[in-house]
């Protein structure tokens, strides 16, 4: 299906958007009332390769406070210097793999994702044309990697695991691909990038 898509019809279907009441599992967890979360943004960039969409991602460091050793999108919190959602997002990808890119290289965005470490993320998908020279943060990203667009807009692909603690239990997607374990937020915001690529 991937190839199928253009940038311009990426960007249609991301515009017309609206998520169904029946497939909301992906926005299971949301903020209380009362609670000021943390505004961030990533990126969800879609590298336009000769055979086919693909999704490029990162590894996170094993050091870092939040998310550590996880699969993510670039992305971070939001920095008074930052215009926009959009700034921000460009901003983080050129600081943690170096690929600098402009506002003309964006397509849309998902819808915001809110995630219990307490931030409430802004998706900004990305129409990227190689070759891509990336120079990786050390300190942030171990390594980065790219899943076919096709794997990830096929619904069937994604499992929900269930992780529990003293006061509650949660559930969360997860995308496995390769040696890749994609869990958690990054697995459920390219669910929703699914379920808006989708002709259902």
């Amino acid at each position: 299906m991937s190839l199928l898509l253009t940038r311009q019809s990426i960007s249609k279907r991301l515009a017309s958007f609206k998520p169904k009441a029946e497939n909301t599992g992906y926005l299971m967890f949301k903020h209380p009332v009362g609670v000021s979360p943390i505004s961030a943004a990533v990126l969800v960039p879609i590298v336009h390769r000769a055979d086919r969409l693909c999704i490029l991602l990162t590894k996170r460091t094993d050091h870092l406070n939040n998310h550590a050793g996880q699969i993510s999108f670039p992305g971070g919190r939001v920095s008074d210097e930052d215009a926009n959602r959009q700034m921000t997002a460009l901003r983080e990808t050129q600081e943690e793999i170096g690929l600098n890119l402009d506002e003309s290289a964006l397509l849309g965005q998902l819808p915001e994702y809110d995630i219990r470490t307490g931030f409430r993320v802004t998706p900004v998908v990305a129409w990227i044309e190689p070759p891509i020279d990336c120079v990786l943060d050390p300190f942030e990203v171990a390594s980065i990697f790219e899943v076919p667009m096709d794997f990830v807009l096929d619904l069937g692909n994604y499992k929900i695991s269930s992780s529990s603690d003293a006061s509650d239990k949660r559930y969360f997607y997860r995308l496995p691909y390769l040696e890749h374990d994609i869990w958690g937020a990054t697995a459920g915001m390219l669910h929703i990038l699914a379920s808006a690529m989708s002709d259902v």
